[in-house]
């Protein structure tokens, strides 16, 4: 078995710029990156990116493109239904969604559901919209403290999120009952949303509550094998680090790490490298989207992405000659768009080695699965269902 190490890095809604099916979801114009730096007027700097070739892509005010990028660059389209996390992530592992994903934003959820909920559990439950997490413990978290009802809301993604205070209830009783929700939904087509969370918060009124880290995702496993199901077959490590561990709910996973912050990930990747591993690290950066992205924050994100920026040679510092970092995204949040809902946008392409000897621009990929194509092929291991591979083009 040869000994190879691939980093993967998934800035978290980080799009370049709307794509053919983008109008199918309101989205055509979008452009996260180029928004971004736009709506800040060029005044935040990201030399490392760009000289990755990340300017290169589209327009990023204040950051031009540079002529002979450091690596190769590009962009990929999605094959697949949708613009959520989970098919983002699975797309780019090779499993090509086809029905979009159950959501409840402008209805909340059903009586039914509710009613079942409440009989299983035994919690009565407040909310039951869509709304902003921070936003909702505001407004019905000292109402909680007073009847000890849970806080049930969701978003424009396919989840269901119970918020509840962990200093009240426990973290293992807030556990339990998103673990009993995920069962409740996944037991009918019609309510089986992608991902149940739960969101503790501590504090005493809504001056001063706060989410805690503890943070779990109850994921549906991905509909079909991933490449990192056959890398794991095949005897290879596969490092998660931050919720991909969540989003695949498992499956291929060989070593699980949590992330409490964008930066505490980037620097638990950076530690990873430091050991002696033989696989691929895969890492999910969340707070370009969670903090910044649907809080409509372009001022955020833009500091989020000076603070990677400023870490990524620390990485890139303790790579080997012949490993190998992707830095991609799953959608876009153009924090300059209408509403707090994802984007349907191209991801980035930059992929790094210190054996590539002349990078430049790789031709439009028409799917996000070519990556996990690409990874299967570097480690000689079954190749997923869609995905082209490009590794003939890195030299």
């Amino acid at each position: 078995m040869e000994n190879r190490r691939v980093f993967v890095i998934v800035i978290d809604s980080l799009g370049v710029g709307w794509e053919d099916a983008s109008h199918l979801y309101g989205d055509e114009g979008a452009n996260t990156i180029a928004h971004i730096f736009e709506a800040t007027d060029g005044k935040y700097k990201i030399p490392n990116l760009q000289k990755m070739g990340l300017c290169n892509l589209t327009e990023v005010k204040g950051n031009p493109a540079v002529e002979k990028p450091i690596a190769y660059y590009g962009k990929l389209k999605e094959q697949s239904v949708g613009k959520d996390t989970m098919t983002g992530h699975w797309e780019i592992m090779g499993v090509h969604t086809t029905k979009p994903a159950v959501t409840f934003t402008d209805t909340g959820f059903p009586e039914d559901l509710m009613n079942e909920l409440e009989t299983r559990t035994g919690h009565k439950f407040i909310g039951n919209y869509a709304a902003s997490g921070t936003e909702i413990i505001k407004d019905l978290g000292e109402r909680q403290l007073q009847t000890k009802e849970m806080i049930i809301y969701t978003s424009a993604d396919s989840v269901l999120q119970i918020a509840a205070n962990e200093d009240l209830f426990g973290i293992d009783e807030i556990y339990r009952v998103c673990s009993i929700a995920r069962e409740i939904c996944s037991s009918k087509p019609e309510w089986m949303v992608g991902r149940i969370i739960a969101r503790p918060f501590v504090g005493t009124d809504k001056d001063n509550f706060e989410r805690t880290p503890n943070r779990h995702d109850y994921a549906l496993s991905p509909s079909d094998e991933t490449v990192l199901d056959y890398l794991k077959e095949a005897g290879y490590d596969v490092i998660s680090i931050g919720k991909i561990n969540d989003i695949f709910n498992g499956q291929g996973v060989t070593r699980a790490i949590k992330s409490r912050s964008s930066h505490e990930g980037l620097q638990q990747t950076i530690e990873i490298a430091k050991e002696e591993f033989n696989g691929i690290c895969f890492t999910n950066l969340v707070d370009f989207d969670a903090k910044w992205g649907h809080r409509r924050n372009p001022k955020g994100y833009a500091k989020e992405l000076v603070d990677f920026d400023q870490n990524i040679d620390d990485l890139i510092d303790n790579m080997k000659k012949d490993d190998i970092l992707y830095i991609t995204a799953d959608h876009g949040n153009d924090p300059t768009w209408t509403g707090s809902d994802h984007t349907r946008e191209m991801i980035p392409l930059i992929v790094y080695s210190k054996s590539f000897k002349e990078p430049k621009e790789l031709p439009l990929r028409d799917s996000f699965a070519d990556i996990g194509a690409t990874i299967a092929e570097q480690f000689n291991v079954k190749t997923p269902k869609i995905g082209k591979s490009f590794n003939d083009l890195l030299k």
